[in-house]
């Protein structure tokens, strides 16, 4: 089962006070208040005026994400991280073989980035994803990394994540629903299908 994520994560006011006019714009919370908006080539298009392009080269250092990131949606996150950091996530996974990117910006310019990683050999706190989390200010906690913690499991898809915040649901939906469904002690049900425990890709 492959995982797709195109999306900015911040601090959930911060992503709420910015995205409040856009018709596009559909948050998932996330835990330790954060939340997760979902890039999509219509909310691209609502902040910049121009529709996406994407990058057809390999993932590399050189270009590390398939959205190429133009200048004015450049400037709309940097504008944002002036009330606080912001990060762009970007990862593709299938078959175990993908990559992770990210870029965070701070006080209206980047801070760190873009990290760019397809081999995963390093520590797990300096893959991508973990290093921009970690940047944002997400705490250690009980899962296995911050990529965990926050909930960014919970669905596979920059398209789950739009059905996700449409839903209003929290980044601990299926675990209400497994407790819900053991506590019915329901005999005829089936237990709902859960994310899988968080394995070597920082991914279910």
């Amino acid at each position: 089962m492959g995982y797709q994520l195109s999306a900015v994560v911040a601090d959930a006011e911060l992503l709420r006070e910015h995205t409040a006019d856009l018709d596009h714009a559909v948050l998932g919370e996330l835990r330790q208040d954060f939340a997760l908006l979902p890039v999509t080539p219509q909310l691209v298009e609502e902040l910049t005026g121009a529709p996406p392009d994407y990058s057809t080269a390999e993932r590399s250092p050189e270009e590390p994400f398939h959205l190429a990131l133009p200048a004015p949606l450049a400037e709309v996150l940097a504008r944002w991280s002036r009330s606080g950091p912001v990060a762009y996530l970007e990862a593709e996974f299938l078959g175990g073989a993908g990559y992770q990117s990210a870029l965070v910006w701070l006080g209206g310019q980047v801070s760190w980035g873009p990290g760019f990683d397809r081999l995963f050999d390093g520590p797990r706190p300096e893959w991508p994803l973990n290093a921009a989390l970690a940047r944002l200010g997400a705490e250690p906690g009980a899962w296995i990394d911050p990529f965990a913690e926050l909930g960014l499991h919970v669905e596979r898809s920059t398209a789950g994540w739009l059905a996700h915040g449409r839903r209003r649901l929290s980044a601990d939906y299926w675990d209400e629903l497994a407790e819900e469904w053991e506590n019915r002690q329901s005999a005829g049900g089936q237990q709902p299908e859960r994310p899988g425990p968080v394995g070597d890709w920082g991914i279910p």
